[in-house]
């Protein structure tokens, strides 16, 4: 959720397993997903890479992941990325950038159900991952923040992972699992945002 752009516009951050037999995963995130202060190679959809290889899933995994990201972002980004790689699931993980830069809930509402469809229509099967506010917004707005996936999940018929953070940012003390800037997890924190999201995109790997 970093506010740091990258110039790479489109271009994944990796594209694992090209050529290979079975389906194609299209992540468009931001600094979550992008690796953003991390060593290259242990954010979770590296980790994610590995556990499909370990659990002998042919598999292409391209990460079009951009820190700074927002919903509007995604959304102008991914038609050219559904032509380009065909992907068979599409995990959307954005929306955080806009909560932290104050930007109307309708909006991203609008987006994110856009991009499902978009998606859906490309013929993907599509999975959102919700996020929450920081308490310091306001309990309501906060509320709002987070049923809007939910909203957005159901009027798509995406799968939904709730909270992508969850056992990372809602635990008692949960500096030990992010970087200095508290905003961004850590290592240690990105098997845990991976198990999250396992269960529910198995299930579309069927």
């Amino acid at each position: 959720m970093a506010m740091v752009l990258s110039t790479c516009l489109a271009a994944p951050a990796w594209a694992q397993g090209a050529g290979q037999p079975g389906p194609t995963l299209l992540v468009l995130g931001d600094s979550l997903s992008a690796e953003y202060g991390l060593k290259r190679g242990s954010g979770w959809v590296e980790l994610l890479r590995q556990r499909l290889a370990q659990d002998k899933r042919a598999a292409t995994v391209v990460n079009a992941s951009i820190s700074g990201d927002t919903s509007s972002g995604g959304r102008s980004r991914l038609p050219a990325l559904l032509k380009q790689h065909r992907p068979s699931v599409v995990l959307i993980e954005l929306g955080g950038n806009d909560a932290l830069r104050g930007l109307p809930l309708a909006m991203t509402e609008d987006n994110l159900r856009a991009m499902a469809q978009a998606s859906r229509e490309a013929g993907a099967r599509v999975l959102i991952l919700g996020m929450q506010m920081p308490p310091n917004y306001g309990a309501q707005h906060g509320q709002k923040f987070a049923a809007l996936f939910a909203q957005v999940a159901r009027d798509t018929r995406s799968a939904l992972v709730p909270f992508f953070l969850k056992g990372v940012a809602d635990l008692p003390d949960p500096t030990r699992l992010f970087q200095a800037d508290r905003i961004h997890p850590n290592e240690e924190a990105q098997q845990r945002m991976l198990d999250n999201v396992w269960p529910e995109l198995k299930k579309l790997l069927k």
